[in-house]
């Protein structure tokens, strides 16, 4: 479990509020159980690293305000819409014998066993978080999904994951999709209408036939060629030799 430092903090303008971010830390608010509200704040640095880790906000951690130690969970954070840096952070105290609702993240697991992956299946995630109600003391880090020898066609609703002791889903009713292995999706290019390939092919058939109707070139050549020596042939006919004129 991870213990993060929190100070108590008693601002009470906006400005207040800047300072103490401006120093390196983000104001928070613990809440929850039968004490009193309580401002607080926490090291921006400590905080960030925390955050980085898997599942944080459906992690109990230890807080420790000036060195009474007790167990909170994340709840909230708000950022800075420019810098994305956090800004404030609610903390939930967790006590014994309370539930609490929170969203659990879904992890699947086993990809490379799946038949209908292998076979080009797809999977269809239909809920990454699934909202559960939970014992304080019996809060599930993540919620396993194993896909090992699963085919296409197949689905795993709520009831397929073993849940712990005394943890429910918030949707009740109805045996809820959490994911799918689907058929792989194939994209077929759509059939020409038949008036078009006709008028395609109509087209190629009239080139084809001036084609065929136009001369070629060296053909062109070869026919004036001999026209004009059967003329002059004809032409040498006509004339008789110079012995028979007298």
């Amino acid at each position: 479990m991870s213990t993060l430092e929190a100070n108590i903090r008693n601002n009470k303008t906006s400005g207040e509020l800047k300072i103490i971010r401006q120093q390196g830390n983000v104001p928070g608010i613990v809440y929850g159980g039968s004490e009193k509200n309580q401002n607080v704040s926490v090291s921006i640095k400590v905080l960030k690293s925390l955050m980085e880790q898997e599942n944080f906000l459906s992690k109990i951690i230890k807080l420790k305000v000036d060195g009474k130690e007790e167990s909170v969970l994340p709840k909230d954070i708000s950022f800075d819409v420019i810098t994305d840096e956090p800004i404030h952070i609610d903390f939930l105290r967790v006590v014994k014998g309370s539930s609490v609702i929170i969203e659990i993240p879904v992890k699947f697991i086993n990809n490379e066993k799946s038949p209908g992956l292998k076979r080009g299946g797809v999977l269809n995630i239909v809920r990454r978080k699934v909202e559960l109600k939970c014992p304080s003391e019996n809060i599930p880090s993540e919620l396993i999904v194993d896909l090992d020898g699963v085919d296409i066609g197949h689905s795993f609703k709520i009831s397929s994951i073993k849940l712990p002791e005394n943890v429910i889903p918030t949707i009740t009713g109805r045996d809820f999709v959490i994911a799918t292995v689907a058929a792989p999706t194939v994209i077929k290019e759509p059939e020409k209408p038949a008036e078009a390939a006709e008028g395609e092919e109509g087209a190629e058939g009239s080139t084809d036939a001036q084609e065929a109707a136009a001369p070629k070139d060296g053909a062109d050549e070869k026919g004036g060629a001999e026209a004009e020596k059967k003329d002059a042939g004809k032409k040498d006919e006509g004339k008789k030799p110079q012995s028979e004129k007298k």
